[in-house]
């Protein structure tokens, strides 16, 4: 069976999604258990496809035993496989810890959310495992409408709105990466990614080329939500469902740079992205500038969650800046930062979704108090706080030192001083946070007595997985030489500096 690792990840949940879908008008308490398998079943499987890929190298699947270029291949390399383990492990951790709150919150809709949350990640996996560069697109979209419509079942007074406004500006994103792969098909005759990549150095400076590259980076920078094509992205996580903004925020905008770096390795290959056009010193200035504008954004909100979203817009900047250094460290690190940005993200959004729990509301001026009525879920928060600002030995100080590591030997100072600047500005964010946790007193309707809170947790079936992944955070961090060494470093193209 593990030689069918690759099309059982997408298979799994796509056919799962449809029986919750019937189990929904049948009977609701069997839609969970559903997707519980199906995720479950999609780790396994990644994890095996990972050990395989480390055993045998590149695999290849050919869907329906059509050989490429024709048929739909399947290609995982250590890059896909990690990303593959990321995107299937924080679905499975927030499925099962945000169990509490979709059967208090969407009660009547619970059936609808789960086959709409194991499409989402169906249409995720499918994008990360695919080496066709049209059934990535299908895939796309298949995440893209099922986010929305997961969005959409949240806050009744804003979440439609939010989630509407992302329909306009993702499906001009999705048309612009469609149009992309039209030039690439007109000039190549081919959509499968390895024979493109073979067929395009001879024509390199066309300008229907250039042209292809330009459609499908825009494209693929709004899916993102890269600085200033991010304005899609605070409403739609803020007013979402907590159950759902804590899947899609790490995993959508992260697979997505994952897409960007695929088509500069595989499918234009590096000599086309640094050498021919010379945008790279252009893109890492632009990174520069999500990452100041990110933080400043910030900097400026009083609801938790939101400014969350604003961090996130930050992080994107660090991942592509990091790719377009163009080096080994600087790509390095972008890849590192992919999967601890997804972990870090997970363990945020999770301690928020645990305090709306419990509060209702997650503006600041309702957190005082929180670590003595939260204790643990404060703790895990600040393990990911710290982990965002950049503090040994947790795993964002890793990809950050490979980052900054980077920007020195391609002489980038400028993206280093932009990386400096947003880890002091999330050392303000997030002790303001803990300030008012911590120090001010809690608020009456928190159950105070005299300044005295009593202790008041989420329930254990949310806190032992937001407790996983915040240990998780410092065993990414003290195993990230390991990660960087022998599953990065020999996926990065030849010629990497």
């Amino acid at each position: 069976m593990s030689q069918h690792y690759p099309v059982l990840l997408v298979t799994v949940p796509l056919l799962s999604a449809f029986i919750i879908s019937g189990l929904s008008w049948v009977k609701k308490s069997l839609c969970f258990p559903m997707a519980f398998l199906a995720l479950g079943t999609s780790v396994f499987c990644a994890i095996g496809l990972l050990f395989r890929v480390l055993d045998l190298g590149l695999i290849e699947y050919h869907l329906g035993g059509w050989m490429p270029p024709w048929g739909i291949a399947y290609r995982v390399d250590l890059l896909n496989a990690l990303v593959l383990v990321a995107v299937s492990s924080v679905a499975f951790l927030n499925l099962f810890a945000t169990y509490k709150t979709v059967q208090r919150d969407l009660p009547e809709k619970k059936g609808i959310f789960y086959a709409l949350y194991v499409l989402f990640v169906t249409g995720l996996m499918g994008i990360t495992v695919t080496g066709d560069v049209f059934n990535l697109y299908v895939l796309l979209e298949i995440a893209s409408l099922t986010a929305y419509a997961l969005i959409g079942l949240g806050n009744p007074d804003r979440a439609p709105l939010a989630s509407l406004n992302y329909v306009f500006i993702g499906t001009i994103g999705a048309c612009f990466y469609l149009l992309g792969i039209g030039y690439l098909y007109i000039m190549t005759g081919s959509l499968n990614m390895a024979d493109i990549a073979s067929l395009l150095p001879p024509i390199y400076h066309s300008k229907a080329v250039l042209v292809a590259f330009i459609f499908c980076m825009v494209g693929v920078c709004i899916k993102m939500a890269f600085f200033p094509l991010h304005a899609w992205l605070p409403n739609a996580y803020t007013f979402a469902p907590d159950p759902a903004s804590s899947v899609i925020a790490p995993l959508m905008t992260k697979v997505m740079v994952y897409v960007m770096i695929r088509l500069i390795f595989s499918v234009f290959l590096p000599d086309f992205s640094f050498h021919v056009l010379h945008i790279d010193h252009a893109i890492v200035w632009l990174a520069c500038l999500a990452i100041v504008m990110g933080s400043l954004l910030a900097l400026a909100q009083t609801n938790l969650k939101r400014m969350l979203t604003y961090i996130i817009v930050s992080e994107i900047g660090y991942m592509v800046g990091g790719v377009w250094l163009g080096n080994r460290l600087g790509m390095s690190g972008a890849i590192l930062h992919i999967l601890n940005d997804a972990i870090m993200t997970l363990c945020l959004f999770l301690a928020v979704g645990n305090i709306a729990y419990k509060l209702q509301r997650v503006d600041f001026q309702h957190l005082k108090g929180l670590f003595r009525k939260m204790p643990v879920t404060m703790a895990a928060f600040v393990t990911g706080a710290l982990s965002v600002i950049g503090v040994p030995p947790t795993c964002g100080f890793f990809s950050k030192w490979y980052l900054i590591s980077g920007a020195i030997h391609a002489g980038q100072y400028g993206f280093m001083g932009a990386l400096l600047f947003s880890s002091l500005v999330n050392v303000v964010l997030f002790f303001r946070v803990i300030e008012i946790a911590y120090f001010e007193p809690m608020n009456t309707h928190h159950g105070a007595v005299s300044g005295k809170g009593v202790m008041e947790e989420a329930p254990l079936s949310m806190l032992v997985p937001l407790l996983i992944v915040a240990v998780s955070l410092l065993v990414v961090g003290i195993y990230s030489g390991t990660i960087v060494n022998h599953l990065i470093v020999p996926v990065l193209p030849k010629g990497i500096g």
